[in-house]
């Protein structure tokens, strides 16, 4: 998808315009190779930019070539794996032209979509350089979003722990962990670029672009540490899971063991009987009453002792 952003210097909003003009803001989200075609054709830009923005593999760096500056960086997003949602990371591309600002994402681009509904007034399609900076903060601020997310996730698998601990409780904490060890890869790779961006001089950047890429460095830099806390939770909240099975078992051993010493009682008594040899009482009218009460009180009594035990 092709949509093409502008504001004209004495607009009061960002709006969507039919055609590609000079300080324009494009952005391309899952696109054709018509749309591929396009932009290069109109902006100049290089092919190998956007390919490589739409390469899932592709890590977060920063390159410069011939005026022309790609920033690629990793964003989060959410998929779905069967009837769940599950999060991970892709890359996005931002190119930086003389006259255009290029978006490249592979997939629809949730964050673009958010940063315009509530920051439509204080986007310039025109200050490339501050929309870019803008598109990191909004990126690192999404990844903080996320986090607080999966924190309440936690919170409420610590309190299915305390009531019932299932194998299905401990998936749920495997796939936190694989996601927070995801961003925790994402949000270290995005931190080295924006470290570059404050020191590279192929950018221009005026007083308060400093300042926004300075709030994106800090807001990536707390992401890293709640990541780096949370997959700590996350890894004791697996041991501790794990532990409680584990015993859930045992108990369930332990009362299978006690209720097979229980039930032998009985079954030895009447196993004697059972055999074609002299016994006592074989010959008396009440035998069956005194074996089954017999039984009954020696039953009573192993129960007794496995109980004291706490074997049962």
């Amino acid at each position: 998808m092709l949509t093409v952003y502008k504001r004209e210097l004495d607009g009061d909003l960002l709006r969507k315009t039919p055609n590609i003009e000079r300080g324009c803001w494009i952005n391309l989200e899952r696109p054709t190779e018509k749309e591929i075609e396009e932009v290069i054709k109109k902006t100049g830009v290089f092919e190998d930019y956007i390919r490589c923005s739409l390469d899932e593999e592709e890590r977060a760096r920063i390159e410069t070539e011939d005026e022309e500056t790609l920033i690629i960086l990793d964003m989060p997003f959410t998929f779905k794996e069967g009837n769940e949602d599950k999060q991970s990371t892709i890359p996005m591309g931002i190119i930086i032209l003389n006259d255009y600002i290029i978006t490249v994402c592979s997939i629809n681009n949730d964050i673009i979509e958010k940063m315009i509904n509530i920051s439509k007034k204080n986007l310039f399609s025109y200050k490339k350089t501050r929309l870019a900076l803008q598109m990191i903060l909004n990126i690192a601020k999404e990844y903080l979003r996320r986090l607080r997310i999966v924190e309440k996730q936690l919170d409420r698998l610590k309190d299915d722990a305390k009531e019932k601990a299932e194998n299905r409780e401990v998936f749920k904490l495997l796939d936190i962990q694989n996601t927070l060890t995801y961003f925790t890869t994402s949000l270290k790779g995005n931190e080295i670029v924006m470290e570059k961006l404050m020191r590279t001089s192929n950018i221009k950047m005026y007083e308060e672009d400093e300042d926004v890429l300075e709030d994106a460095i800090i807001e990536n830099k707390q992401a890293i540490e709640m990541a780096n806390i949370y997959q700590q939770i996350t890894a004791a909240l697996v041991d501790a899971f794990g532990s409680i099975i584990s015993n859930n078992l045992n108990e369930v051993m332990k009362f299978l063991a006690s209720l097979t010493i229980v039930l032998s009682i009985p079954t030895m008594v009447f196993s004697f009987y059972g055999m074609n040899v002299p016994l006592p009482f074989d010959h008396s009218p009440i035998a069956l009453w005194i074996i089954l009460g017999g039984t009954a009180v020696f039953t009573y009594i192993s129960y007794f002792i496995l109980k004291k035990s706490k074997m049962i």
